[in-house]
């Protein structure tokens, strides 16, 4: 059984990803102790990606700390990237509490009170400085129709062997919907895709366009494009067309992958200040701190609604603005400019 957390650290970084992993790095780089907690594992949203996927990024630009990611092919997989960040979080000697979960958090005086919900139940963990590198991975953007809280509904795809034989709905066009259509395809399943926009976004992963549409082409997947979810039932997803037609697709499972965002009832809670819209948190750009004293945002979750601005990329030098001076947070932002992210990734 794990020992008890601290009653007091410098800092308390809420998110074992690679971002969060990088700023406790970058903290312990400057002797400061840096306590990090995880609702889930470390580098928990890589763990839900498919299993057997391929990273669309090369492994130097997803290195944290200046160590080296080793990979056997041109860009990392799954599998190796969990090693990789795990094995990172051991030799920097990290202090890493998995499944240790951040309740609330409130300014108090000269420091900021955490209650964590732990294995064990919840204690209380005072703070000098408060990191949030969440990520968005635990909410997904919901469809809000009957039907969708059912067992064979899942926001989330891990593995299309369990899929052979079976029909199989899966609803969204961007990357990670077509990526599990042409999984399950090849798994056996029959498949078809419900997108609601009427053509497939030019983002889209360039070696995956043409294995759908020749999917497509061949009768191989059907894709139902312009088209909107009406209901799930335990056999079947009803569909209403372009057209203001309906049609009933069969369905033995369903993934729903439309996409997800931040917990904003944790950074509201915390009293954090958004932007007029409510879309987007407001941040010092220079050392992403909120409007809370000593709550710095980390990562995708500092972008509010507009997660694809922020990648394992550019928000692994968040770390250099939080806890860095301002050389070294020029340097941070020099080092992503000179490896821009290509379209489509």
């Amino acid at each position: 059984m794990a020992d008890a957390l601290p009653t007091h650290v410098p800092a308390l970084i809420v998110g074992a990803g690679p971002i969060g992993l990088a700023c406790a790095i970058a903290a312990r780089r400057r002797g400061i102790t840096a306590l990090v907690i995880d609702a889930g594992a470390i580098a928990d949203a890589i763990v839900r990606y498919p299993i057997g996927m391929t990273f669309f990024t090369t492994p130097e630009r997803l290195e944290i700390g200046g160590h080296p990611l080793i990979c056997s092919g041109a860009k990392p997989t799954r599998e190796e990237a969990l090693k990789y960040y795990r094995g990172v979080a051991r030799v920097e000697q990290l202090m890493v509490r998995p499944f240790t979960r951040l309740v609330h958090a409130e300014r108090r005086g000269e420091g900021i009170d955490c209650t964590v919900a732990t294995p064990a139940g919840e204690q209380q963990v005072r703070c000098d400085r408060l990191v949030l590198a969440t990520g968005y991975f635990d909410h997904a953007n919901m469809l809000d129709v009957p039907g969708e809280a059912l067992p064979h509904v899942s926001h989330w795809f891990d593995e299309p062997h369990r899929t052979a034989g079976l029909d199989v709905v899966i609803i969204g066009g961007k990357n990670s919907a077509v990526e599990t259509a042409l999984q399950c395809h090849r798994a056996g399943a029959r498949v078809t895709l419900v997108y609601r926009r009427a053509a497939f976004k030019p983002s889209l992963k360039y070696w995956l366009r043409p294995d759908l549409e020749n999917r497509i082409a061949a009768g191989e997947i059907t894709a139902h494009l312009g088209t909107d979810v009406v209901s799930i039932t335990p056999t079947a997803v009803q569909v209403r067309h372009a057209d203001g037609r309906e049609e009933s697709l069969p369905a033995d499972r369903v993934y729903a992958l439309t996409g997800y965002q931040p917990d904003f009832a944790l950074l509201q809670g915390i009293g954090i200040a958004f932007d007029e819209a409510g879309d987007r948190p407001l941040l010092d750009p220079e050392t992403l701190e909120t409007s809370v004293p000593g709550v710095h945002l980390a990562g995708s979750v500092g972008a509010g609604r507009f997660i694809s601005e922020v990648f394992i990329e550019n928000g692994r030098l968040d770390g250099e603005k939080i806890f860095g001076d301002r050389a070294s947070q020029r340097a941070a932002e020099a080092s992503y400019l000179e490896h821009p992210r290509p379209v489509g990734e």
